[in-house]
């Protein structure tokens, strides 16, 4: 081969891996517990480990307590139910599913927790396969999650806790929040035909069959809505003569009562005594 024929070899083979896609890094899941996953990179971003203890969820006990014993049951490798957290916007279903996770990881070092953006639900399928198999137990969470484009992110999911031929991989626990227990888009039948709202609608429905636990937060009452203000009052140090009356009157001003009211309240009043929180 002479010279010529050598140099432009060599150039179409540069050129060629120019145009290859990158290869795949492997993850690191040592340097964090919580992650935010990119589908689109493909990379595992270390996130902070959560900060609100689990004990400062009040007004939940049942369900704290069925979520704990399930992900208790998944850390040392017992069958576990997929999740799904259903009810009232700001009743505390995301901060259940993070506050738990940090108290099981105390005790379970190889568990961790991954977050997919709801958007990103058609990459399940892919990141189950790519977390199949790891030393890792992985709870994989989406937060509130519907499927707003219709069936086909119903079907990615479904796939992805059915695991195809090859089953789901058994490291891996779904959990999802929503505001919906059916996960349907409220437009479902307005924007599409009878027919075809019809079939979407038992493919999205057949989703929500899937997980094996539901766990259901329904409106706050007011005694409740108390009892979560006293409680993070108590553990701050912000007590005042005077807090129910204006933690009501805080909750009349948003036209709601919830925990994540409850903790907007907190704020205000720690930023008011000038104490800071830690998170």
């Amino acid at each position: 081969m002479d010279d010529d024929s050598r140099h432009a070899l060599t150039r179409i083979a540069e050129a060629l891996e120019r145009l290859s896609p990158p290869r795949a890094k492997v993850p690191d899941f040592g340097s964090a517990r919580l992650f935010r996953h990119d589908p689109a990179s493909g990379a595992f971003v270390p996130a902070p480990d959560f900060g609100l203890a689990i004990d400062l969820l009040v007004g939940v006990e049942r369900q704290k307590l069925r979520f704990l014993e399930n992900l208790a049951r998944f850390a040392v490798g017992l069958p576990a139910n997929h999740v799904l957290l259903w009810g009232v916007r700001g009743t505390g279903k995301s901060s259940l599913a993070k506050a738990a996770f940090m108290a099981a990881a105390a005790d379970h070092a190889r568990l961790k927790l991954v977050e997919i953006d709801r958007d990103d639900v058609a990459h399940l399928p892919a990141l189950f396969d790519e977390l199949r198999g790891r030393h890792e137990r992985f709870v994989v969470l989406c937060d509130d999650l519907s499927f707003e484009e219709g069936a086909a992110a119903a079907k990615a999911l479904k796939s992805a806790l059915e695991g195809g031929v090859s089953g789901p991989p058994s490291n891996v626990l779904f959990v999802a929040t929503s505001n919906r227990r059916h996960l349907m888009p409220r437009d479902h039948v307005e924007t599409r035909g009878a027919i075809a709202a019809a079939e979407d609608a038992e493919e999205e429905v057949s989703v929500s069959d899937r997980f094996g636990l539901w766990i259901g937060f329904p409106p706050m009452d007011q005694d409740a809505f108390l009892a979560a203000v006293r409680a993070y009052a108590v553990k701050f140090d912000l007590m005042v003569g005077d807090l129910d009356r204006r933690a009501l009157q805080w909750s009349q001003l948003r036209g709601a009562r919830s925990g994540r009211v409850a903790w907007q309240f907190v704020r205000d009043l720690a930023g008011e005594l000038g104490k800071p929180l830690p998170f």
